[in-house]
C-alpha cells in the first residue's frame, strides 16, 4: 500500500530522515508501521531541528516540499494565488499514485487536500481533524468550510474523519476518535502528591496568547499573593515569551515562575510526575496531550471548557473548568487544596481515565481504520 500524508506541519531533513514536531510524528509512525509506501506532501524547513521534533519511523519514505501559504490577511491571500496552482498540482499528481489518502486537519495543506480528493471517490481515505469539531465553536472560515467538506457524504465518499468527542447530528463518516502519548509499560505507579508542602504547577504548550500562558502565571500569581506556597513551570516556546518574562519581572514572579523553553519528553514526563496540577486555559484545542498526559501521571487538571475538554475532565469530576474569571478559579482552586481527598480522589479518577487511551489501544484502532480500507 501506498500511504499518502498531506499536512501543513513542518518538516527538517536530516541525513536520510525527515523530522517534524514529535506527537505528531509519534502518531504518524503508527499510522505508517504497516504500510509498503509512504509519501509526504508538506513544508520543509532548512533550520536544524529542536529538541522536540523526531524523525518518522520507515525504510521507503519521501517527501514532496512545497511552500508555506495563509490567506489570513489580502496581501497573503494574493501571494497565495501564485502558490496555490503549483501546490495543488502535486498533490493531485501524488494522489493518483496514492492507495490511502491521508489529511491532516485543520491546515492550508489539508485544505486543498479536502477540494482535491473529491476527485478521487473511490480511493480509500482518513482525514483526521485535530481541531475543535463543536460545530457551536467560533472558528475560521478556513477551518469551517474543511469540516463542510468533510462531512458532506455527497462530495466526500469512502473516507473515515476522525474528530475528538461525540458531537450530535454527525454524518455517518464521522467517527469519534482520541490521540496518545504513553503505552502499557509505561503505566509506572502514580508518585503521591501532598497538599501540605509546595503546589507545583505546569504549563506544556507554545506560548501563544491562543493557549493564555498568561492566565496560567496570573492564577499562580493570585494564589501567592494570598499566601499559598506555589511554583509554575512552563514548558514551550512561542512568540509571547519575552511578553511573559517582562510580565515575571514586572511582578517580582521569578522565583515562583520558570519558563523552560523546549525540552524532551523524559523531561516532560518528570514534571508531570512531579506537580500537582497541569494547567491549559486555552481558547481553541482538539484533545490537549497536554491534559491527558498529565492525567496519566496524576496531576489535576484546570483547563477550559472547549470542544471535548469538559467530556475528558468529566464536567468537572476528573479536574477543575476554569471559567476565565481570575477571582472565581482562584476560588475553586484554593476549596479544592483545602480538601486533600477530593484532591487525590480526582488524581485517581483522571488517572484511570486517561490510562484507558495508550499508545497500544491506538494501534489497535488505527489498524481497523487501515484494513477496513483495504
Amino acid at each position: 500500500m501506498t500511504f499518502l500524508i498531506l499536512s501543513h506541519v513542518s518538516h527538517v531533513q536530516q541525513q536520510n530522515h525527515y523530522f517534524a514536531y514529535a506527537p505528531y510524528v509519534r502518531e504518524m509512525n503508527v499510522w505508517i508501521k504497516p504500510v509498503d509506501r509512504v509519501i509526504i506532501v508538506a513544508p520543509l524547513r532548512m533550520s536544524p531541528k529542536t529538541a522536540i521534533e523526531i524523525h518518522y519511523e520507515h525504510e521507503n519514505i519521501a517527501l514532496i516540499p512545497v511552500e508555506r501559504f495563509d490567506v489570513l490577511n489580502l496581501k497573503a491571500a494574493l501571494r497565495s494565488l501564485y502558490k496555490i496552482p503549483r501546490i495543488s498540482w502535486h498533490i493531485f499528481t501524488v494522489m493518483r499514485k496514492a492507495d490511502h489518502i491521508h489529511l491532516r486537519c485543520p491546515g492550508n495543506i489539508g485544505l486543498l487536500g479536502c477540494f482535491l480528493q473529491i476527485l478521487f471517490p473511490r480511493k480509500t481515505k482518513t482525514a483526521k481533524y485535530a481541531g475543535n469539531w463543536d460545530p457551536k465553536a467560533r472558528q475560521p472560515w478556513s477551518y469551517r468550510l474543511q469540516q463542510w467538506i468533510l462531512a458532506n457524504t455527497f462530495l466526500t465518499r469512502n473516507m473515515q474523519v476522525l474528530v475528538y468527542g461525540e458531537w450530535e447530528g454527525s454524518s455517518q463518516n464521522i467517527k469519534p476518535f482520541f490521540t496518545a502519548t504513553y503505552r502499557e509499560a509505561d503505566k509506572l505507579p502514580i508518585l503521591p502528591r501532598e497538599l501540605n508542602g509546595a503546589i507545583h504547577f505546569v504549563y506544556v504548550g507554545t506560548l501563544v496568547k491562543g493557549k493564555n500562558p498568561l492566565y496560567a502565571i496570573q492564577l499562580v500569581e493570585a494564589l501567592h499573593m494570598k499566601g499559598q506556597h506555589v511554583t509554575l513551570t512552563l514548558y514551550g516556546e512561542g512568540i509571547e515569551r519575552e511578553s511573559l518574562e517582562e510580565y515575571l519581572s514586572l511582578h517580582n514572579l521569578e522565583n515562583i515562575v520558570v519558563l523552560k523553553g523546549n525540552q524532551t519528553q523524559a523531561v516532560i514526563q518528570a514534571a508531570y510526575q512531579q506537580s500537582h496540577f497541569v494547567v491549559l486555559a486555552s481558547e481553541s484545542e482538539g484533545w490537549p496531550k497536554a491534559i491527558a498526559e498529565g492525567m496519566f501521571w496524576g496531576c489535576v487538571p484546570l483547563a477550559t471548557a472547549i470542544s471535548c475538554v469538559s467530556y475528558m475532565l468529566d464536567y468537572g469530576d476528573r479536574g477543575l473548568l476554569l471559567t476565565m474569571d481570575l477571582e472565581k478559579d482562584v476560588l475553586q482552586i484554593e476549596v479544592l487544596l483545602a480538601n486533600e481527598g477530593e484532591y487525590q480522589r480526582k488524581v485517581i479518577k483522571g488517572s484511570d481515565w486517561s490510562r484507558h487511551y495508550t499508545m497500544d489501544v491506538f494501534e489497535e484502532e488505527v489498524k481497523k481504520l487501515l484494513e477496513s480500507s483495504r
